[in-house]
Parts: C-alpha cells; sequence; structure tokens
C-alpha cells in the first residue's frame, strides 16, 4: 500500500490498522533477545522469525507494519560495537518487511522505525542528533512508504530535537510518544508506566503542554504508544484537542519484568476490540499496538476498517 493511499483512507475518515509488538512475538517463536540490541540482532540472526511476524500481522489485517529497526539505532549500535553494521543490519531489516508484504500480495505499507533506543541525556542532545539524522536517511533511501518516530518513553527535548532532525526527509512522518498517570496528582503525563498498576512512573512534562509544543513542530499524524490501555482514552482527548492532524495509538497490553515482557490476563481481543471503539469516538484513526499486544488482538480490531 502507498502512503497515497493511506492519506486518502484517512481523509476520508476511514480507519488505518497498525502491527503490534515485534520483540515478544519474536520470543514466542524462539528467537534469542541480544543483551544489548534486544531485538534488533533478530533480522540477522533469525531474519525467517522476523518474516513470520510481519506475516502474521499481514494476515491479521494491519494496513501498515512496523521495520525491525527500532532497536537498530545508530547511536545504540556506536555504543555495544557494531559501527560497522548499521546500515547493512538496518537495510536487512526492511528487506524483510518488503519481503513479507510483497509475498502476501496485499496492500500494506512499511514503516521504518526511528526511535530514541539507547539516546541517553548523558551523551549531549549534538550527538544524539547525529543518530537521529543517520537512521533517517538510511531507512529513507531503502524507498519505504513512511517513517514512524518511535520517541515513546523520551523527554521533551529529546522528543523536539528527533522531530526537527525529521524535517530534512520527504517522506510522510508521523510521531509516538508515552503517557503516564501521576499517582500523585492523577493527572495524565509525558512519561511512561514502569510497573503494573501505576505503582512506578517516570514522568517528564505536562501531558497536554507537551503535545503543544510537539504539534507547533510536526504537522503529521501523533500516536500515543508503549501506555497503559486504561489512560488511553483520556490521552486522546487531550491529543485531539490539541492537535490538528490525524492521532492514533498503540497501547501496551502488561508491564515489563525484567528481562520478558508479562502480560496481563484481562485484554482480551473482545476486550480489545471494545476499548478500540472508545478511542475511535475520541478521535483515534491510526490503531494498532505495541509491547504485549500479538496478532489475535490486532485480528479483532481489523474489523474496524470496514465501519
Amino acid at each position: 500500500m502507498t502512503y497515497t493511499l493511506i492519506k486518502e483512507k484517512l481523509d476520508k475518515g476511514k480507519i488505518i490498522i497498525l502491527d503490534g509488538a515485534i520483540g515478544g512475538e519474536l520470543e514466542k517463536l524462539g528467537a534469542p533477545m541480544d543483551k544489548d540490541l534486544w531485538v534488533g540482532k533478530c533480522s540477522i540472526d533469525s531474519p525467517d522469525l522476523v518474516f513470520k511476524v510481519h506475516e502474521n500481522y499481514i494476515k491479521a489485517g494491519a494496513d501498515v507494519i512496523t521495520t525491525n529497526t527500532y532497536a537498530l539505532a545508530p547511536t545504540s549500535m556506536k555504543q555495544y560495537g557494531y559501527e560497522s553494521y548499521i546500515n547493512d543490519w538496518n537495510k536487512k531489516s526492511v528487506e524483510i518487511a518488503k519481503k513479507a508484504v510483497k509475498n502476501s500480495a496485499k496492500e500494506v505499507a512499511v514503516a521504518g522505525s526511528v526511535s530514541t533506543y539507547g539516546s541517553w541525556h548523558t551523551l549531549g542532545m549534538e550527538k544524539l542528533k547525529i543518530g537521529f539524522d543517520e537512521h533517517l536517511k538510511i531507512l529513507e533511501d531503502t524507498g519505504i512508504d513512511l517513517i514512524f518516530l518511535e520517541a515513546m518513553t523520551s523527554e521533551t527535548d529529546t522528543i523536539e530535537n528527533l522531530l526537527e532532525c525529521s524535517q530534512k526527509i520527504t517522506l510522510p512522518i508521523w510521531l509516538s510518544i508515552s503517557c503516564a498517570l501521576d499517582p500523585k496528582s492523577k493527572k495524565i503525563m509525558l512519561g511512561y508506566q514502569e510497573s503494573i498498576n501505576n505503582t512506578k512512573v517516570k514522568i517528564y512534562d505536562d501531558f497536554e503542554s507537551a503535545i503543544k509544543k510537539f504539534s507547533s513542530i510536526h504537522s503529521g499524524p501523533i500516536l500515543i504508544s508503549h501506555s497503559d490501555i486504561k489512560i488511553i482514552n483520556d490521552a486522546l482527548k487531550v491529543l485531539k484537542s490539541n492537535h490538528t492532524s490525524f492521532i492514533g495509538t498503540y497501547p501496551n497490553n502488561g508491564y515489563f519484568e525484567k528481562p520478558h515482557w508479562k502480560l496481563t490476563d484481562d485484554v482480551t481481543p473482545e476486550s480489545y476490540l471494545n476499548d478500540a471503539k472508545l478511542w475511535i469516538k475520541s478521535g483515534a484513526q491510526i490503531i494498532g499496538g505495541c509491547c504485549g499486544v500479538g496478532p489475535d488482538l490486532i485480528k479483532s480490531i481489523s474489523v474496524l476498517k470496514n465501519t
């Protein structure tokens, strides 16, 4: 699916379905996780399994699949001694995603994931920007359909700099950010949940203020990702009120208990579909899943494309 077709559907008020988690699904299939690059090396060590994950999401009804490049951020690869593989491993990940689409004969777009994985403030913003520029250029040159700026768990200034770097390329840009409920104020904030039931959260900024900053730089879609399903609807309402372009979400199911992602038992295909219907009422047109959301949940919401 070319981006033109995606845009046409969005302009007509249609729903676009994203894929779900990649790392968790690869673990289920037996792919080893690297201690430094997490799921990144799977495109090299387990390419058939990466292909299978993409294939499963396409079969589940995804309109957009995301390349396995989230953990292949140049900044991170350099820090862990993989600098000489930056180009090859990112291009290989794109190649696998494109192959899955071609093999399916379906209209599916390929989104390149450019993340803030391994982008710590201690490195300084100039070094981070160099890494962002490098990753964006590598993926743009592969001929993918769009770029996902997956800035989940990141601070406001990191996201602003990532957005500024993305203005140098010509591909459509979608931004995703995370949010969390402040246990003290009970207010939604830019940040992320570090444990189940919001008992431990990392807070960066007032969510509404952050959205206004990002919206002043970025005119493309903004999505809420890597966030607790329970707060998504309220967060979408804030997002809708402060951003004039398309909005969406791909939330978590569960929590991280190092070194594995733990699912919660109360999220079923039926409940995920019901939640997604509420998100649509709040303005979301782009819906998928992040950590803990697999093909079964994506399949359950794929019916929304026909509403």
